[in-house]
């Protein structure tokens, strides 16, 4: 092959692979929030949500919101998986989506798993979801700038490959640490009594300006092109570690006060 041309795939590989869209936290981040939130979950809770779950876990399901979505069937719920609104309003303030949110997408899920008239299979299903987009609202470009699309625009180098802003967020630092989400989840920051139940105050909508505020910093840490590397690991994976506990703290909380 003429070296022109092999040239040039090698920068449309490189192209194509630090464009590409991420998710969010990634298998391995979505599974550790899941995995956090069982080991607070009251009696109750786990055995009505083993029933409704057919003894499948928390971290077994904390992806099939990612999984659905190569079913066509299942489109309507993409927008779910963010939300997007100016830094300086509230959430409401600017006209929500008519295609739905994260918001309005964790507000169906609590609604479905609430009601007495809510079928088994449609408690189910919006239960894997609720899972899944609990562990969305940690991640912070999931409430970042819609212009570019929550970091996914923002081209960056991790090492010696092409990526964005986003994905290094959401499974890059992650996976390079070379965790399993067992490993992960059962090493996380012993925290007291007192720390957990101040990460459970709030709500949704707090979670949520909380996530925001650290978007600003994560669109603060890196210039489009930068090589991100050992020291943006050594300086933000413990922010990413905060965030996957966090997120499985107040999952077991709104868990708690359906099931238990």
């Amino acid at each position: 092959m003429n070296t022109r041309y092999i040239i040039l795939f090698l920068l449309l590989t490189i192209s194509f692979k630090g464009f590409s869209i991420a998710d969010d936290w990634g298998k391995t981040g979505h599974r550790v929030t899941g995995e956090i939130a069982e080991s607070y979950l009251t009696e109750k809770a786990k055995r009505n949500i083993a029933k409704l779950l057919k003894g499948q876990g928390l971290a077994f399901v904390s992806i099939y919101a990612d999984e659905i979505k190569s079913d066509n069937r299942y489109r309507e719920y993409g927008p779910w998986h963010y939300v997007n609104f100016s830094f300086d309003k509230k959430y409401g303030e600017e006209t929500p989506s008519e295609r739905g949110d994260l918001v309005q997408g964790i507000q169906k899920c609590i609604e479905v798993l609430k009601s007495e008239t809510s079928s088994e299979e449609d408690k189910e299903f919006y239960l894997k979801m609720l899972v899944h987009f609990i562990g969305d609202l940690h991640q912070p470009l999931h409430v970042g700038r819609g212009e570019d699309k929550g970091g996914n625009d923002i081209q960056v180098r991790w090492f010696k490959e092409g990526s964005n802003l986003h994905r290094v967020w959401d499974s890059e630092m992650i996976d390079y640490y070379k965790m399993s989400y067992t490993e992960l989840a059962n090493n996380a920051d012993e925290l007291s009594l007192l720390e957990v139940e101040a990460i459970e105050k709030g709500d949704v909508l707090d979670w949520i300006y909380e996530s925001q505020n650290l978007a600003k910093k994560v669109y603060a840490s890196a210039n489009v092109g930068e090589k991100l590397g050992y020291k943006y690991m050594y300086n933000h994976f413990p922010t990413v570690r905060a965030q996957l506990q966090k997120g499985g703290i107040r999952l077991a909380k709104i868990l708690n006060s359906i099931f238990g």
